[in-house]
């Protein structure tokens, strides 16, 4: 079988490259992949090849699969969608997603990948990652029948709330953003769209996703009386400010946090990451969720792509990689 493949790296803040190699033979329990599609995720990829991640945060932002270290070089990434060419009968053949970085063939355990549904595009499968990230955060929220609620930061996450909110019931759900593009993502996917100085008060809750002191401070304004804002946002070592005098406490207000991969044991614990990610990609049947892929490129020009993406050149939500043949 073919062992050759090729991998981006980001060779040093700024720079990318991508670089040849020769995968081992599969052991045991593992599969050879060759991958269908990557995706980019425009906040957390390019803080990387920016070489943004802090010192402190080395550690935490290690991607499962990720090879050298920040600042570089490093091979990172998670969103990952390809054909099992080897492995065991159940999975040859199948398409699969995988928390892999960009590259075009590689060997990972048969327990890392999880079967795409036949009802799921290879192209939209890419956003599985994210969308599991959105799973968790709500079952962390735990949103009623019937609630108002805004979704503060319309980046990838807070676009893949949004859209899982559109499902609910009697709900009032409100993308707010400040780049006024996001209106178009938001009807397709089924929500309200509002700037932030717009947008509707009195909510149940708000899942606050954008990231700035700005929008957290916000996210508490437009809550009803004990009202809860769920803080998905991950600021490294920065630290926020907030105003948690004047009615913070006579509104009896909560904010939250939903921590990427773990639920509260009053939750789905049983569930775990894999059931999380199975459900995840059985929600991307939704066509919607096209919307959340705001682009493409071939993998051949990654080394061009990126530096575009990190100055916002081309805005994205998640940017798709194709692999071709």
């Amino acid at each position: 079988m073919n062992r050759s493949a090729r991998a981006f790296w980001l060779r040093s803040p700024g720079h990318g490259e991508i670089r040849d190699l020769r995968l081992p033979d599969p052991a045991d329990g593992e599969v050879v992949v060759r991958t269908l599609f990557s995706g980019v995720s425009r906040g957390t990829e390019t803080l990387v090849f920016r070489g943004g991640v802090p010192a402190s945060q080395h550690g935490v932002m290690r991607a499962p699969f990720q090879e050298g270290d920040f600042p570089g070089p490093v091979k990172y990434g998670y969103l990952n969608v390809g054909v099992v060419e080897e492995g065991p009968a159940e999975l040859a053949g199948r398409t699969v997603f995988c928390l892999y970085p960009h590259q075009s063939r590689y060997v990972v355990p048969a327990s890392a990948v999880t079967p795409v549904p036949d009802t799921v595009p290879a192209e939209r499968a890419v956003l599985a990652g994210t969308v599991e990230t959105a799973v968790n955060a709500l079952w962390d929220a735990a949103p009623l029948v019937g609630d108002r609620i805004a979704v503060v930061g319309g980046g990838m996450v807070g676009c893949s709330v949004a859209a899982l909110l559109a499902r609910f019931p009697g709900a009032r759900v409100q993308l707010v953003d400040a780049d006024p593009g996001r209106a178009k993502i938001a009807e397709a996917l089924g929500v309200g769209f509002a700037a932030p100085e717009d947008a509707l008060g009195d909510c149940d809750l708000v899942v606050h996703a954008s990231a700035t002191e700005q929008g957290l401070a916000r996210s508490l304004e437009l809550l009803t009386a004990e009202g809860t804002v769920l803080e998905l946002s991950w600021y490294g070592d920065r630290r926020v400010a907030l105003p948690l005098g004047e009615a913070f406490h006579s509104r009896r207000l909560t904010i939250r946090s939903s921590q990427v991969g773990t639920v509260s044991p009053a939750r789905r614990s049983s569930r775990g990451y894999a059931g999380r990610l199975a459900l995840a990609l059985d929600l991307l049947a939704d066509p919607a969720l096209d919307a959340l892929v705001t682009g493409e490129s071939a993998f051949e020009e990654l080394p061009e792509v990126m530096p575009r993406l990190a100055s916002g050149d081309i805005p994205a939500l998640c940017h798709r990689i194709a692999y071709g043949g």
